[in-house]
């Protein structure tokens, strides 16, 4: 069952920014990237209050996301990447993105916060980073 409300078009949309995101880090990093866009949907806090739906999410600005601003990203979806965005779309989380609302490729080590926002682990070139359950408690 969806944990957020989309149609056909809003899952090509999710499927393009996860592939576009994280395309190099296999099926778990493009979930990840997913697990990020729908709680930013769920959170309706912090920097996400107001977003209330896919296209909301993706092009928001200032805030967004930077994959929108290159041509691989207006590629069409395609089916592998669809499924992934549905299991996202459907509820599936996947540590450490499970509860996290920003992630980042650094240079070097993942700090311990981000912009006031803890680490929650790093997959291959992403670090991931949560809010505290009391700033957004839909995401968790």
């Amino acid at each position: 069952m969806a944990v957020i409300k989309t149609n056909a078009n809003d899952v090509a949309l999710l499927a393009r920014l996860m592939r576009a995101e994280a395309e190099g880090e296999g099926e778990l990093g493009m979930l990840m990237v997913g697990n990020v866009g729908v709680n930013r949907i769920l959170g309706n806090c912090l920097d996400f209050k107001n977003i209330r739906s896919m296209s909301d999410m993706v092009y928001q600005s200032p805030g967004g996301y930077e994959s929108v601003q290159k041509p691989y990203f207006y590629q069409r979806a395609r089916d592998r990447e669809k499924r992934l965005a549905k299991r996202t779309i459907n509820g599936e989380r996947t540590h450490p993105a499970s509860n996290a609302l920003w992630f980042y490729r650094p240079t070097g080590d993942c700090p311990a916060t981000w912009w006031d926002q803890q680490n929650s682990g790093r997959y291959k070139a992403h670090c991931f980073f949560v809010p505290k359950p009391s700033e957004c408690p839909r995401v968790y």
